[in-house]
């Protein structure tokens, strides 16, 4: 199973990041086409939204776009919650590895959920977090 990170969905509808913007359509487009399931875990879409509403505040987007944008990562991926187990799981992971505290949360996340690639800018290509991949969408 897969999961993207903040970025990758920022980059998706961020028009002042070209480059980084046709890679984001890029990947989304083809994990759409795969059969493994790629999914949205709930920290990644409430970091997405606060993106989001900083540009309203910015007046970089409206409310409008915002729900456009809301409505199409709702259409695309499913989202998964993580469960009480992810607190203890994420100290578990940042007391065996270099990682902030939302890093270890999102990656305890990913591993409750099955995932096994996670598509980030933010941790180092390559690496394997206890199963997960770390893939780099933008080298």
């Amino acid at each position: 199973m897969n999961a993207i990170d903040t970025n990758v969905l920022v980059y998706f509808v961020d028009f002042d990041e070209p480059v980084k913007r046709a890679k984001a359509i890029d990947l989304l487009e083809r994990l759409g086409a795969e059969e493994t399931e790629t999914v949205l875990p709930w920290q990644v879409a409430a970091e997405f939204l606060s993106c989001l509403r900083r540009w309203e505040n910015e007046g970089k987007i409206d409310r409008d776009d915002t729900l456009q944008h809301l409505s199409q990562l709702e259409s695309m991926l499913p989202l998964v919650y993580p469960t009480q187990s992810v607190l203890r799981l994420s100290l578990d992971l940042s007391s065996r590895y270099p990682l902030s505290h939302w890093d270890s949360m999102l990656l305890a996340a990913c591993v409750e959920a099955g995932v096994d690639t996670l598509y980030t800018e933010d941790l180092d290509e390559g690496t394997t977090y206890d199963p997960v991949r770390i893939v780099n969408p933008f080298v």
